[in-house]
């Protein structure tokens, strides 16, 4: 009973759970959900699409999740910074045309030009966040509405296409390799931000700054430069997205990547067990609240359900395992099974 007690208090119980019922519901629905296969010498499966969709929704989780930590706010211009991103390498890429068949530019130039272009996005938005201190829903909203216009603009309104096979391999597989590329991309960027967080003070200096701004600069930290850091991060990150987002499609569509990402991303870091007022944050919840969200809308296209559909049950199904995780409702059943204890006590 007591192991019990322990397993479910700990804070990656949850979000694990959750996960597992997706699942579970996915081998009592669809049998064939777990079965994976090896064609020329690629996976293929409902679980191997689950992974490999889900690495756009990791990479921008993790991102993310430093923000709200940070902030207690939530960056919702990521899906626009990832249209911007992709815009900007294939326009570098293609030379300014409109379709090409090889590289007018190097591949290394348009991939450097894009994480940049995330960067400086990013650094847009902590600046008006941490130095000019405007809320963060409204300061990264000026990016939400205008990124994907901008993106129109360095596309000239019109969807640039690279049709070169190495360009196509970040987003789909390298030839010898069975595992997606994208799978590799995301876990190389979950490692290098928990090796980030964890081998220097930029971890404690966020919870830090997250849970009492006005307490850590007494204590001598610079809670702007770690707010504005942390915007720079998301960006980047929202940068890395663009890249796997274009090349999946091998192309730059700005009204179609990133599309809604970024209301998926809030949703797997309060799915991942984190605080949306910001302070201590768990990257793995995160990861994991992604991967739920991912299956969760796999599992709605391959029971049929219309893709104008699935955001309803998709908001359903959030609402409840966000209920699940509320302090308050853990405060409601302590305090009934208090009172049950007093009844019985009683009696």
């Amino acid at each position: 009973m007591a192991f019990i007690k322990k397993l479910t208090g700990t804070r990656l119980f949850l979000p694990i759970f959750c996960l597992f019922l997706v699942l579970l519901s996915n081998l009592i629905k669809t049998p064939g959900f777990f079965e994976v296969t090896l064609k020329n010498g690629v996976l293929y499966g409902y679980i191997v699409d689950v992974i490999n969709r889900a690495s756009d929704l990791v990479i921008l989780a993790v991102g993310m999740t430093l923000v709200v930590a940070a902030s207690g706010g939530t960056d919702i211009s990521v899906g626009a910074v990832m249209s911007v991103a992709g815009a900007v390498c294939c326009f570098i890429l293609s030379g300014g045309q409109q379709s090409v068949n090889e590289f007018q530019n190097p591949y290394l130039l348009g991939v450097m030009a894009a994480i940049i272009a995330g960067i400086l996005c990013g650094s847009f938005n902590g600046f008006l966040v941490a130095k000019m201190k405007i809320q963060p829903m409204v300061a990264t909203l000026i990016l939400f509405t205008a990124g994907r216009g901008i993106a129109q603009l360095i596309t000239k309104g019109q969807i640039t296409y690279i049709r070169v096979e190495s360009y196509k391999k970040l987003g789909s597989s390298i030839p010898g390799i069975p595992i997606p590329t994208p799978v590799f991309v995301a876990v190389i960027v979950v490692l290098l931000t928990y090796v980030l967080l964890k081998k220097t003070t930029l971890g404690v200096y966020i919870q830090t700054v997250g849970i009492n701004p006005k307490a850590s600069r007494l204590m001598g930290i610079n809670s702007t430069m770690i707010i504005f850091l942390s915007y720079v991060f998301c960006g980047l990150c929202a940068g890395i997205s663009g890249l796997v987002a274009s090349s999946r499609i091998y192309s730059a569509d700005a009204n179609n990547i990133g599309l809604n990402l970024e209301l998926d991303a809030i949703l797997a870091v309060a799915l991942g067990g984190n605080s949306l007022g910001g302070g201590k944050f768990s990257l793995l919840g995160s990861v994991i609240g992604a991967y739920t969200i991912q299956a969760l809308s796999t599992t709605l296209y391959a029971m049929g359900v219309s893709p104008d559909q699935i955001p309803v049950y998709k908001a359903a199904v959030v609402v409840i395992i966000v209920a699940l995780q509320s302090t308050e409702l853990k405060r409601m059943v302590k305090r009934l099974q208090t009172e049950r204890a007093a009844g019985k006590k009683v009696a």
